[in-house]
């Protein structure tokens, strides 16, 4: 229905007059009049009785009077809210998803660094592996994700967000602790796996295949999911693995955990943003991501 010819028509009911609503609305007596005629004509029913000295509404119009006076409110009060949209701090819900990597330690402290400068927002964060938290991003349910590879997915854009280095984790007795060790040293120690699907096992693969290896060439002992369980597992003095390096910054600060290098591997990964194809993104969204870029800087 025509806001426009429901405000007309209340304006005569309100002033009783098709002049002065047409004075109140600045157009012409007979452009009401055509607006009152075209909603009479729709709805089917006479809405106002002109016979007398001056316009009063039927039983009919009385009806649509009262529910049209809540009908432009409600446009008024829309229009308002999507006008304070660009204004005042950013205010509703941030929906994103994470693989275990930058999800661990990094995303959460910038998501509540963030969610404090900006009290309005409620922020929720799903940890997933990298390609489901790709296929949630592409069908919607989630707006951004942050993921440690970039998959090749026909509903997605990835973007760069963030540099991070995988580094072999040990226990900090372990003999790797903190030398640069072989290939072949390495094909010789019991290993830890993530899952497949984790960003951390791809970028390992990649590098692996680089250098003519493969997975399997590797004393894989055990696949444990994502980065927390391997993490403990490492701790715990199972074997060693590959795991992000901004996941174990308080690890080996506490000389829980030792790192590693092997020689001629650099399995250091873009960590990268991920949005739907053709997706506008919320203003929430915008102003994280802004927060984030300069926190990372």
């Amino acid at each position: 229905m025509d806001t426009r010819q429901l405000a007309a028509f209340c304006a005569v009911v309100e002033l009783r007059s098709f002049s002065q609503a047409a004075e109140r609305l600045g157009v012409t007596q007979p452009a009401v009049s055509m607006q009152i005629r075209t909603l009479e004509e729709k709805l089917g029913h006479r809405l106002l009785d002109r016979s007398g000295r001056r316009v009063e509404p039927t039983e009919a119009g009385l009806r649509l009077y009262r529910g049209a006076q809540r009908l432009i409110a409600f446009e008024e009060q829309l229009l308002d809210e999507v006008a304070g949209v660009e204004e005042g701090e950013p205010r509703g819900r941030l929906e994103i998803g994470s693989s275990t990597g930058p999800g661990d330690r990094v995303l959460p402290l910038l998501l509540c660094e963030f969610q404090r400068r900006c009290p309005e927002v409620t922020v929720s964060l799903a940890i997933f592996d990298t390609q489901t938290v790709i296929e949630h991003v592409a069908e919607r349910e989630l707006e951004l994700g942050i993921v440690g590879a970039a998959r090749k997915h026909r509903g997605v854009v990835f973007e760069p967000f963030f540099r991070d280095e995988v580094v072999l984790a040990c226990p900090p007795d372990h003999r790797f602790a903190g030398r640069t060790i072989s290939l072949d040293e390495l094909r010789s120690e019991p290993l830890i796996v993530m899952q497949e699907g984790a960003g951390v096992r791809q970028v390992l693969e990649d590098e692996l295949r680089r250098h003519g290896v493969r997975m399997r060439d590797l004393d894989v002992r055990l696949e444990l999911g994502l980065q927390e369980s391997v993490r403990a597992a490492v701790m715990g003095g199972y074997g060693v693995a590959f795991i992000s390096g901004s996941a174990l910054e308080a690890e080996l600060a506490a000389k829980q955990l030792a790192s590693a290098r092997v020689e001629g591997l650099d399995p250091a990964r873009d960590i990268s943003l991920v949005r739907a194809s053709g997706r506008s993104l919320s203003r929430v969204a915008e102003a994280f991501l802004t927060f984030a870029r300069e926190r990372l800087a």
